[in-house]
């Protein structure tokens, strides 16, 4: 494929986000949970790891339902003071990925400030063209976070992106399947996922590859001997 456009994942794609970082934002969204909705502690983690299986991002979920405004919310859980001394990413990863031949975007869930600080802390912030953050997923003002195929298709609409030469490199099954629908090719990082098997979806194993999944791999090293097969 030539002059691919690879659009990467953060948490759990780019870096150990499994080691403390999942941790303390975990938490930090259980106390926003719990201070504003007036919960018990044990009530609003139940509520946090709702959401986030229901809709991909707790957040879709306080907005939709209790009237949360989404700039306060990510405001007030993504500050993690201490951040860049807790981020992990394998050296020869970082060098795989500034090498990497072609167009770079990071698509993430997380907000832009928190995005840019961890792309600036694991020196990758000149790798990327553009970051495309939970900020600019609205379609016609609803919040519409990933796996959501309607957020895709407009993103890549508005980037000027064709699906056909687009690879999305995700820790996430369900993220790689709505866009795998959308004709882009799929790659399933897999590294971090011994530890923390968030993005498996029920009965799926790591030893697998589900059919929207194009290759698997374990270090970002790996892109470079990948060749895409035919777009579809």
């Amino acid at each position: 494929m030539p002059n691919p456009i690879w659009l990467f994942d953060l948490d759990n794609t780019l870096h150990d986000a499994s080691r403390a970082v999942f941790k303390r934002l975990n938490g930090s969204m259980t106390d926003y949970i719990e201070q504003h909705l007036g919960l018990p502690r044990h009530e609003a983690d139940q509520m946090r790891v709702h959401y986030w299986r229901r809709y991909g991002a707790t957040l879709l979920g306080l907005e939709k339902h209790h009237g949360i405004r989404a700039a306060h919310f990510l405001a007030q859980t993504h500050t993690l003071p201490g951040l860049e001394g807790q981020l992990h990413m394998p050296p020869a990863d970082r060098a795989a990925l500034k090498a990497l031949p072609g167009r770079k975007f990071l698509l993430t869930n997380a907000p832009a400030d928190y995005a840019k600080r961890v792309l600036t802390a694991l020196d990758l912030a000149s790798v990327f063209e553009g970051v495309i953050a939970i900020e600019g997923m609205r379609v016609f003002g609803d919040l519409r976070p990933k796996p959501d195929t309607r957020m895709l298709r407009v993103v890549l609409a508005r980037h000027k992106l064709p699906a056909s030469r687009c690879v999305l490199i995700e820790d996430t099954l369900a993220n790689l399947k709505s866009a795998r629908r959308l004709g882009l090719r799929t790659v399933w990082m897999q590294h971090y996922l011994r530890h923390n098997p968030h993005g498996l979806e029920a009965g799926a194993s790591l030893h697998g590859r589900p059919d929207w999944v194009c290759a698997r791999i374990k270090s970002l090293r790996a892109l470079h001997a990948w060749r895409p097969g035919p777009a579809r």
